[in-house]
């Protein structure tokens, strides 16, 4: 694993923040390079979520739901984040798939963590296994409206990353690593 640096490699000289709301803030970086060369960053500070791969009798459970940004449904695995502190990722993991799934699992297991666009953005990702599951009813937030929840084998998830059907880029990941590790 890597790890940052003793001595950074670029250092911010100066840092203004341009947009902020309750999700993500935007800031500018004027920076210096090791070798005294200056530069602008934009940084995008997104607070850090998880994805979980809800796992029992050789499927995965996955949700569609609409995503705005892109205007359209698209399935992936159940995911979010929260503002509130002292949450804990595992406890965030279990609340989220509670909410969208109505699963409650008897085991989570930390699979790894990972970072979406660390070219651009602070936010990173861990990426959890849920198995041991039961159904414990779904309590979906606003923001999911419309979310679907269905189960899928392994082999069918895998066709639809390589068919181009699943295109979130956090659910591929984490399934590539879930298969990589001989998870599922």
């Amino acid at each position: 694993m890597k790890k940052p640096s003793p001595q950074p490699e670029i250092v911010a000289s100066d840092s203004s923040v341009v947009y902020k709301n309750r999700w993500m803030q935007v800031r500018e970086d004027r920076i210096v390079r090791a070798s005294g060369a200056t530069g602008v960053y934009g940084v995008v500070e997104k607070t850090d979520f998880v994805v979980i791969a809800a796992f029992q009798d050789g499927a995965l459970h996955l949700v569609e739901q609409y995503r705005y940004p892109v205007s359209a449904r698209y399935w992936e695995f159940p995911q979010g984040s929260s503002h509130l502190p002292g949450v804990t990722a595992v406890d965030l993991a279990a609340a989220e798939l509670r909410e969208e799934t109505g699963l409650a699992a008897a085991s989570m297991v930390h699979v790894g963590r990972l970072f979406p666009s660390y070219g651009f953005a602070t936010q990173a990702f861990d990426v959890y296994l849920a198995t041991g599951l039961s159904y414990v009813g779904l309590q979906l937030e606003p923001e999911e409206e419309g979310l679907i929840t269905r189960t899928f084998s392994v082999a069918a998830v895998e066709q639809m990353v390589i068919d181009g059907t699943i295109q979130d880029a956090s659910t591929v990941a984490a399934f590539g690593l879930l298969r990589l590790k001989g998870l599922v």
